[in-house]
């Protein structure tokens, strides 16, 4: 057994512990003798560690009926758990070296059979063999994490705030990084940096779509040379400590817009605004995609929104729930999510409308405060 040390990039221990053990009854209450958890946001949610899966197996066992939790780790990993809450926890570090069998110490703390749920970021190098030592297959555990990790706690909220107001300064700066003449390519690496600057750990993605790109909702950068009179569609964001993401998106224009661009822009703001304003509990997710898409519709776009109106998000950046078509889950004070309807015009132009927002007992709160019609920049 391994002595674990404390972090700061990470949540009271705590917290964990609250997680662990609703973790723990909720795997009971599905008929489940356990969870097993390798690497990946799920891993983080529930002890704080950053570790990363490879071919030798570390893997968090959390048994249904309340027994303390177990690590298995090998022993030159162990240091991939120094930052987590596991010794503050008293979870059982079940360390192995080459030549022992990490799985056969997975299943020791199982009855056997062993009725499992597995992450959903669990490598099949790994599901397979556990699947024989289990005598089971396992099943995925999304069905159980999902309770807990799309209902955001006070503290986590408090995270996806700090991202949000982080992001909202690197849109705010947008003036510095782009200009007529510069690349795609060149504007983005601009991005990078002060997303790092304003406070983020790192940039998970940035997408620069100018001109015909913004009409490709994931076109990320290229060498094109954005030019005066393009609409330029910035889609940004990225995580903080201890590891909650921002993403918002602001529609840009080059000099004064066409007047028809901007009047289908303004109408896309007002989607955007209509669903962020019907979000509050009990009210289905389906129905805020609806919303979006039924403004659009009448207007004479209903074609040009090609994906969802938003995602969940938290330590992944796409995360439940999804606020789509079909999903009739009701929204639950915690959740948070993107509003985040599009329109795009194939070989012409885009426009993209993002915020993050957060269920409130009688609302929402938006975390991204920057103005969302189209921003005009010197052309």
């Amino acid at each position: 057994m391994s002595s674990l040390g404390a972090s700061t990039s990470r949540f009271p221990a705590a917290s964990y512990a609250d997680r662990i053990a609703r973790a723990g009854a909720l795997a009971r209450e599905s008929g489940l003798d356990g969870l097993l958890i390798t690497p990946g946001p799920d891993l983080r949610y529930l002890l704080g560690s950053r570790a990363e899966s490879f071919e030798r197996l570390t893997c968090l066992v959390i048994p249904a009926n309340g027994e303390t939790a177990s690590v298995v780790v090998p022993r030159l990993e162990l240091a991939s758990l120094t930052e987590s809450a596991a010794s503050e926890l008293g979870v059982r570090v079940l360390d192995w070296v080459d030549g022992v069998d990490p799985y056969a110490l997975v299943a020791g703390v199982l009855p056997a059979p062993a009725r499992t749920a597995v992450t959903d970021a669990m490598p099949a190098l790994h599901l397979l063999p556990l699947a024989q030592e289990l005598g089971a297959l396992p099943v995925l555990a999304t069905g159980v994490l999902r309770e807990l990790r799309m209902v955001k706690d006070e503290a986590e909220i408090d995270a996806l705030r700090r991202a949000g107001r982080a992001i909202d300064r690197v849109h705010a700066r947008m003036g510095e990084f782009l200009t007529v003449g510069r690349t795609e390519a060149e504007v983005a690496a601009d991005i990078t940096a002060a997303i790092l600057d304003e406070g983020h750990t790192e940039a998970a993605f940035v997408i620069v779509g100018s001109g015909p790109h913004g009409a490709d909702p994931h076109h990320e950068v290229s060498d094109r040379v954005i030019e005066s009179g393009d609409v330029v569609v910035i889609d940004i964001g990225g995580p903080v400590d201890p590891g909650y993401n921002s993403d918002s998106t602001r529609t840009y224009c080059m000099g004064e817009p066409d007047p028809a661009v901007a009047a289908r822009v303004a109408v896309l703001e007002a989607a955007q605004a209509a669903a962020v304003d019907l979000v509050r509990p009990g009210v289905a997710a389906e129905a805020v995609d609806a919303v979006a898409r039924d403004l659009l519709a009448a207007e004479g776009l209903a074609d040009a929104f090609v994906h969802r109106t938003g995602h969940g998000i938290g330590l992944s950046v796409h995360e439940e729930p999804y606020i789509v078509s079909g999903n009739a889950i009701e929204l639950t004070e915690g959740m948070a999510f993107s509003v985040e309807p599009g329109i795009y015009f194939p070989g012409q132009w885009g426009a993209r409308i993002e915020d993050i927002v957060v269920v409130t007992a009688d609302g929402c709160e938006s975390l991204n405060t920057r103005p969302h019609g189209l921003t005009i920049l010197p052309g």
